[in-house]
């Protein structure tokens, strides 16, 4: 074994041991990345090792980070985040549960029904995973106790609709995937639409099923109101609202009206309009939402700098060629080889955020794909529809570990908002059914790749 291989090895080793000790993870990325080019950089001189890690190298990372805060795409992250947090702050996702709530409240699992359409709609217009989970479980858990519904089967609906923002657009993963990987955020974004829905789409009919089947699980209200056109006003009137500003933004994009960091803008200034049309703005509400905005896009840019170090220093050692030889040579095939980086992705969700995953592995991991031989069609539109479609599946692989027992991070996002009758195993026992759910709907994209490609190749090739 070479010696840049060694090194190589205990980097990742290094990372993924100080994980562990509660630095964080911008500082350790960083950290390690410097350590091992100071160590590349000696060992050089006095063991003439060949890192190449020499001064002008090691130059060069500033200048990738200089480039990186110039990048305009990542305008959009803020503007995402703040767009997310003003709608959660605005009473939008509060006024379309109660109303909603009263349409399906005739319907056996009806209650769930609105939890997971609520759920698509906030990913559709925050596609913040945290804030989506804590939202609907406070607006809903109660609700949900108070119909005497069976704890796992709530626990599992309120985690499973909101981990939709990871894929549904506009994600923020997706914007920071497309940066990454050199690909259109347009794509992106129309590629996650039907997986989106397709997803949600298969929750929606287990619900039905599971209440039908299984009464126990979703008593009917006994208190239910008639479906009168008041009440279907009342809801048309809490949905339309935050339809219509995802209508915007996507639809701008989709359009090529706008730019992605364009439709961000017109995301956040949307939904300040939402929230003083609810009548929820004010002086507190501006400057807390201007300070969670601040607080989250600085946490995902330190993980960008400290990613970019450790990265760099990664490649420059070999780092790519030696998990790009390792991987192809497994005896599994190019779907073997795709199965297995899609596993490891799934065990890599445990322990890191999906930051993490998204700027360390994945450009790690996309030209060993890139490099194999899918029958995928971009439809003679998208250029490279195999990275698409592997972002796609990398995104469902993400969700998939996020709900997974026993360190799901949508699981404890969860119980910290559970009244404390509900326990961990609850919560643990109600996802599994979502979990062999969001499998299945892997195993389709898997095999169906036109599910994601189709739309993006007929939006962008008119």
């Amino acid at each position: 074994m070479e010696f840049n291989e060694i090194l190589v090895i205990a980097m990742f080793i290094s990372f993924i041991g100080f994980l562990f000790t509660g630095i964080p993870i911008a500082y350790v990325l960083g950290g390690i990345g410097v350590l091992f080019g100071v160590i590349g950089y000696f060992s050089d001189i006095y063991m003439e090792t060949f890192t190449g890690l020499d001064l002008n190298v090691m130059g060069l990372v500033v200048s990738r980070i200089f480039s990186l805060m110039e990048n305009w795409v990542l305008v959009a992250l803020p503007m995402f985040i703040y767009m997310g947090l003003m709608l959660d702050k605005s009473g939008v996702a509060e006024k379309m549960m109660m109303a909603m709530q009263e349409l399906f409240g005739r319907v056996r699992g009806g209650l769930g029904i609105t939890v997971t359409l609520i759920g698509i709609i906030l990913a559709a217009s925050t596609g913040i995973i945290g804030a989506s989970v804590v939202l609907l479980g406070l607006m809903s858990l109660p609700a949900m106790m108070r119909q005497n519904y069976s704890k796992t089967f709530a626990t599992g609906i309120i985690c499973s609709a909101g981990c939709l923002g990871i894929l549904i657009p506009p994600s923020i993963m997706l914007v920071i995937m497309a940066d990454q990987l050199a690909l259109s955020v347009g794509d992106l974004f129309t590629a996650a639409v039907f997986p989106g829905l397709m997803l949600g789409a298969v929750y929606l009919i287990y619900i039905l099923a599971n209440a039908y089947f299984k009464p126990g699980v979703a008593p009917l209200p006994e208190d239910r109101r008639p479906l009168t056109w008041p009440v279907i006003r009342e809801v048309l009137r809490a949905i339309i609202p935050p339809m219509l500003l995802i209508f915007a933004v996507l639809g701008s994009i989709f359009a090529g009206v706008a730019t992605p960091t364009e439709a961000s803008g017109i995301g956040a200034l949307g939904a300040t309009m939402l929230a003083a049309w609810n009548k929820k703005l004010n002086f507190k509400v501006f400057h807390g939402v201007l300070m969670s905005s601040y607080k989250t896009t600085a946490y995902i840019f330190a993980i960008f700098i400290g990613a970019t170090v450790f990265s760099f220093v990664l490649r420059e050692l070999g780092g790519d060629e030696l998990i790009s030889q390792t991987l192809t040579s497994l005896p599994f095939g190019d779907y073997g080889v795709l199965i297995a980086i899609l596993v490891i992705v799934f065990l890599l969700g445990f322990l890191l955020d999906w930051i993490e995953i998204t700027l360390i592995v994945l450009p790690l991991l996309a030209p060993v794909i890139a490099g194999l031989d899918f029958n995928v069609d971009g439809y003679g539109v998208l250029d490279q529809p195999v990275l698409v479609w592997f972002v796609m599946l990398i995104a469902l692989t993400l969700q998939t570990s996020f709900l997974t027992p026993p360190v799901g991070f949508a699981l404890f996002y969860l119980k910290g908002v559970c009244p404390p009758d509900i326990k961990l195993t609850d919560i643990y026992k109600g996802v599994i059914p979502f979990i062999l759910l969001q499998l299945l709907g892997l195993t389709i994209l898997i095999i169906y790749p036109e599910i994601a490609l189709w739309l993006p190749s007929k939006i962008y090739g008119d």
